[in-house]
């Protein structure tokens, strides 16, 4: 196909601004990403969990939504920040051996070690030994299951980017919010849905965002970009072992005598 000269010329001069270290890096950055047979980028590893870019933190190390980043609330949707009641079961359920849920779990300050093949990308965290199985292979959610904690997701590719869909869900809490502010418990509603695209940012780096799509609580969907790094030195140590015992019988977590 014939090229007119012109636009041969516009498309050089336009690389020319490009410094030829950065063209180079880029190319590099792309070929030492690790890859599955099939061909797609692969993510398995151990890595620290999502750090938001802000730095924003809840009471702890366990990293919180930025409320900026928010959509406006619909009316009624004010009631789903609710303060803490003093009920133990109600302010903290995971002293309780409750699921802390997705995405709150996500967020907590623990490793998680990415297993990936061409059909799941299994999520293993060390927080409450939670294990997200993620299927990669194009099937849909699944239908007549009841709503959970860590609700269906499915994935697919679009490029090198996993793009991770997540629904049905209980109504459960959001985030660690309420270490920070006792008077704000985020909380989603049953609606909730979440989209995840991560990809590899750099050589040892994911970008990881994170849609909060809840309908009953906020006029449109939001997003949040955190980072996740890989630490292939935690490999010999691996994941610790999580217990939490059945019955715990010591509202949060504090035995009388």
């Amino acid at each position: 196909m014939y090229t007119p000269k012109f636009v041969t010329v516009a498309v050089f001069a336009g690389l020319a601004l490009v410094p030829a270290a950065m063209i180079a890096q880029v190319v590099q950055d792309a070929k030492s990403q690790p890859r599955t047979a099939d061909g797609k980028p692969d993510f398995s590893g151990i890595y620290e969990w999502p750090k938001a870019i802000s730095g924003e933190r809840g009471g702890g190390s366990a990293t919180i939504f930025d409320r900026n980043k928010f959509a406006p609330f619909k009316p009624g949707g004010e009631p789903f920040l609710e303060p803490r009641t003093g009920d133990p079961r109600h302010d903290e359920p995971r002293d309780f051996c409750l699921p802390a849920g997705f995405p709150s779990g996500m967020l907590s300050a623990n490793a998680v070690r990415f297993v990936q093949n061409k059909t799941f990308l299994v999520m293993a965290h060390e927080f409450q030994a939670m294990t997200r199985l993620i299927p990669l292979d194009g099937r849909p959610h699944r239908k007549g299951i009841e709503p959970s904690f860590y609700g269906d997701p499915v994935g697919h590719w679009e490029g090198d980017t996993l793009v991770v869909e997540t629904t049905n869900f209980k109504r459960w809490s959001l985030d660690d919010y309420f270490y920070k502010n006792p008077k704000e418990y985020r909380m989603h509603s049953d609606a909730l849905r979440t989209i995840e695209h991560i990809n590899w940012k750099d050589a040892r780096t994911l970008s990881y965002q994170l849609t909060i799509d809840d309908p009953k609580i906020f006029t449109a969907p939001w997003s949040q970009d955190f980072t996740m790094t890989l630490h292939p030195d935690w490999d010999q140590m691996g994941i610790f072992e999580y217990v939490c015992e059945e019955n715990n019988r010591c509202p949060g977590g504090k035995c009388g005598k």
